[in-house]
């Protein structure tokens, strides 16, 4: 049956494919697919896009830092990513005296190249099947553990060790290589994928935050756009081109991988195509699977955030140096949360639910359709995933809702809680290198924390918690506000901290002097209350939780056996993906939308910037866009100043800086968004709705031309 089911993906992976819908991997592409891909627009064959043993496309496209996309736009290291991608380093790098964040920034020289602290690039070298030797090893297991362990059991035990143990052996068996292994298909296919990992990462240019974040949240997953979302980093290594840490004698690194960018534009069905590092989808997720995720887990998403965020929306806006303090962790934070209330809406506007119930009827129906021939009957192997699921997702409903309310309240929202983690974990005999670590680790905490704004956030985010979850979930520390504080959240966290040890690094020293206050510090008291709750609700869990990942995976292979004709596609998992599709416009809610925006649109909205902050521009930009020299970065057919265009490309998290390629493989610009009516689109692909929201390469390059007056930027690329 195994072997079935593997001949059943490859197959399916090599079917033609919808154009606008699917994340493809690139190392599957056959001559069918290639011919749709053709039929488009594409003038680039399959080992054009991938060749693990020569030069191709995918080579100038990396992984940012595990959380974005990017592309190499030279021969010497040379990249462009999102300004939103290059956010957390822009804002590390500002400070009140030198406010890059607020002005940009044009490294003229590349001495004057910034290094990023935290950043790191990944290139793909290769990726390769592996799922024989996954499936081998549970197979092994389930053996042996038959008699206690149920399959289950031995996937949700066994799995991600088997994977992280042959991460080790590829390592060792490729020096210099970072080895990842990932599941696809929810867990009925693996891949082992190689990367090359680069560490010294330097910022060579920014334009200001109201150029890079233009609209803020006002505009974020909204058409029309405007936003010139684009930052520039450069990759060194060490002298003989290999990975280096940081130093001050690395060389900038030679990538004959790069893609050249284009000046030539687009019109409306010309090619689009779009690869990069897709984070996570849902797509084969089961009916009750997508009824938790909206009503349990993103509703707790947004009514924990909206109370965070008005905490903070008042400091930031009272105090500049906190601007910048909480800038990148606000644009994290009020990210997901409007995500969190487009996919409710868009999922009860399209009727997700219910188009997801349909499918599972009809793999009711082909399960108890009799079979012909030889095989495997389809009703001993698939006729209890169905009952399963709405049992087992009805039995953890609560707990998982209780959960995202927990997680988002005592771990993503209350940030002294992370202080009290790095100093619970630190041995009360640590040596001077252990106690340094974690001097560093709270160092670099500290750097963008106000304690101030945590105290009053607490305050909030613990009433809410109270007001949201049922008793039997709330952690003693409520004990202590009821009895010593009579419930009054604001008092208690008023004492909690002016009573703690952990508001500076001098509390390293003060907890190895002193064992006690890991027992009578307020706050470390409060961390250890919140783990030992954290841990009764995850065994309550688990259960639920292991039968549902199982039948999940269960409906997935039933699925894609009945549809197995058709072209399926992996869910989206951060590994290298490509969307192919056309430049298109769309309608909506009875209201047709264009697929580019113009200099004069901008223009538009920054005239309301008394009224809406979000489209503030400052007056020098303002000037340059009214002076109306364009060229040679104006489109050829409309004459205008194109600044953000539309695809149907497949795209989420993850895919932010992905590069988007015309036919012949060069950059027409960079993706950033996706658009509100289709912010279903992680769980369903609606093609008449989602699109791909990019900045036109040719409004990147006016930016650095015009604005920051980079000639020697502007050289390099179009080289």
């Amino acid at each position: 049956m195994k072997k079935t089911f593997l001949s059943i993906i490859l197959a399916v992976c090599t079917l033609g494919a919808v154009a606008d819908e699917g994340m493809w991997m690139l190392n599957n592409i056959d001559p069918r697919t290639a011919q749709v891909m053709k039929s488009l627009g594409l003038q680039l064959t399959p080992q054009q896009l991938y060749n693990p043993d020569g030069r191709s496309l995918k080579d100038a496209v990396i992984d940012l830092c595990d959380f974005c996309s990017g592309v190499v736009v030279s021969p010497d290291g040379l990249f462009l990513t999102n300004h939103h991608c290059g956010y957390q380093a822009i804002q590390a790098l500002s400070t009140p005296k030198d406010d890059i964040l607020k002005n940009g920034f044009v490294a003229r020289k590349r001495s004057k190249e910034r290094p990023a602290p935290g950043y790191f690039v990944r290139f793909l070298v290769k990726t390769e099947d592996c799922t024989a030797d996954v499936i081998a090893q549970l197979d092994s297991i389930a053996t042996a553990q038959k008699d206690t362990l149920s399959r289950a059991q031995v996937e949700a035990l066994y799995a991600d060790g088997i994977c992280t143990r042959m991460e080790r052996r590829f390592e060792k068996a490729n020096p210099g290589m970072e080895c990842r292994v990932a599941t696809y298909y929810n867990g009925n296919a693996y891949y082992v994928s190689y990367y090359k990992v680069y560490r010294d990462v330097r910022l060579v240019f920014t334009a200001t935050e109201t150029l890079g974040k233009f609209g803020g949240d006002t505009d974020n997953w909204m058409w029309p756009r405007q936003t010139c979302d684009f930052s520039m980093f450069r990759i060194y290594a060490d002298k003989n081109g290999n990975p280096a840490e940081y130093s001050p004698d690395n060389v900038p690194l030679k990538t004959p991988g790069y893609a050249p960018v284009s000046l030539e534009g687009y019109t409306p069905g010309d090619y689009c195509m779009t690869i990069g590092y897709p984070g996570s989808t849902d797509r084969y997720l089961s009916s009750w699977g997508i009824y938790e995720r909206t009503t349990a887990s993103n509703q707790a998403v947004i009514d924990v955030r909206t109370a965070k965020q008005n905490v903070w929306r008042r400091w930031m806006d009272s105090d500049r140096s906190i601007a910048i303090k909480y800038s990148s962790k606000w644009a994290r934070s009020s990210n997901y949360w409007k995500n969190s209330i487009g996919m409710n809406k868009a999922v009860q506007d399209l009727d997700v639910v219910g188009q997801k119930r349909n499918t599972e009827q009809a793999i009711t129906n082909w399960i108890n359709t009799p079979e012909t021939g030889e095989g495997t009957d389809r009703l001993a192997r698939f006729g209890n995933v169905l009952p399963s699921l709405e049992k087992a997702y009805a039995d953890r409903y609560g707990i998982v809702a209780a959960a995202t309310y927990f997680r988002e309240t005592f771990f993503s929202g209350i940030e002294i809680g992370k202080a009290a983690s790095i100093i619970t974990r630190m041995p009360q005999d640590a040596s001077p290198d252990e106690a340094s670590q974690r001097h560093e680790s709270l160092q670099a905490f500290y750097k963008d924390y106000d304690a101030r704004i945590d105290q009053e956030t607490t305050a909030a985010l613990l009433e809410l918690y109270r007001q949201k979850v049922g008793s039997e979930y709330l952690p003693t520390i409520y004990n202590i506000i009821d009895s010593l504080y009579g419930g009054d959240c604001k008092a208690y966290s008023r004492d909690l901290f002016a009573k703690t040890c952990l508001l500076d690094t001098t509390c390293v020293g003060k907890v190895l002097r002193d064992s006690t206050l890991r027992d009578t510090d307020p706050v470390m008291v409060a961390y250890d209350s919140i783990l030992q709750m954290w841990s009764l609700m995850s065994a309550r869990a688990r259960k639920a939780s292991i039968t549902i990942e199982h039948n999940e995976r269960l409906l997935t292979q039933a699925l894609l056996e009945m549809e197995q004709e058709c072209p399926h596609y992996s869910d989206a998992n951060f590994t290298m993906r490509l969307s192919y599709g056309n430049i298109q416009d769309y309608t909506a809610n009875g209201t047709h939308y264009n697929y580019f925006t113009d200099s004069q649109s901008l223009l538009d909205k920054a005239a309301q910037q008394d009224k809406i902050s979000d489209y503030r521009l400052e007056p020098r930009i303002v000037s340059l866009l009214k002076q109306g020299k364009f060229q040679p970065y104006a489109d050829k057919t409309t004459g205008k100043m194109q600044l953000c265009f539309l695809s149907n490309n497949d795209i989420t998290g993850g895919n932010s800086g992905s590069p988007m390629f015309d036919g012949k493989g060069r950059v027409i610009g960079l993706a950033f968004d996706g658009n509100w009516e289709a912010m279903a689109g992680d769980i369903s692909f609606d093609p008449t709705l989602q699109r791909c929201i990019g900045v036109d390469i040719r409004f990147v390059m006016w930016v650095i031309d015009r604005w920051g007056g980079a000639r020697s930027l502007v050289r390099e690329l179009c080289r």
